[in-house]
């Protein structure tokens, strides 16, 4: 990010390092074809921005989220969703490791109704987390807010999944809790 600002061809190389990361983003939010037209709109704006962005970042990955989340936000504003953004909709996902740590038959149903009765801003932040293997700090980036409110939207959201899937806690004083990973959370 820190070469493309003087030129053109140094934001490409932004495209093909985070062009498919950002599709993904896209494709579990608001389907895959949606995601096709929705992706050049973020290039568009990352392009127009590329002068603002903040250059002690290390990655424009974060960046590129927040982006592409205000990106959904008028689309959705102008077109509402079906399903609604809180039901995440089925869609092509590049990364086939996670559908192998996911027995879809029995875990999908209850983890996306879990999902749906988390508020909106907690389940953004747990799925920036958990799909887009974001760090606190750049979800922060990303939503623009501070990282101490995501590490407690982060544990909000944890806390009401494993009530919600009906998971062992771990409440001893001085204990650590029983970590719940979006993928895996059947298997506990």
């Amino acid at each position: 990010m820190r070469r493309s600002t003087p030129g053109r061809d140094e934001f490409v190389e932004l495209f093909w390092q985070h062009g498919a990361a950002v599709h993904a983003y896209l494709s579990r939010r608001a389907g895959r074809q949606d995601a096709d037209d929705l992706l050049g709109e973020v290039w568009l704006q990352a392009f127009r921005a590329r002068e603002r962005y903040d250059r002690r970042w290390p990655s424009a990955l974060p960046w590129l989220y927040g982006i592409a989340r205000n990106v959904l936000r008028t689309y959705w504003r102008a077109d509402p969703p079906i399903p609604s953004p809180a039901e995440p909709v089925d869609s092509h996902d590049p990364w086939p490791s996670v559908d192998d740590r996911l027995d879809a038959s029995r875990g999908a149903p209850a983890i996306r109704a879990a999902l749906a009765r988390l508020s909106q801003q907690d389940r953004e932040v747990l799925l920036l987390v958990a799909w887009e293997q974001l760090a606190p700090a750049e979800v922060a980036i990303a939503l623009n807010v501070r990282q101490g409110t995501v590490r407690s939207r982060l544990h909000r959201a944890r806390s009401q999944l494993r009530q919600h899937l009906d998971l062992p806690t771990n409440d001893r004083p001085g204990a650590a809790p029983v970590p719940l990973r979006l993928a895996e959370a059947h298997d506990e």
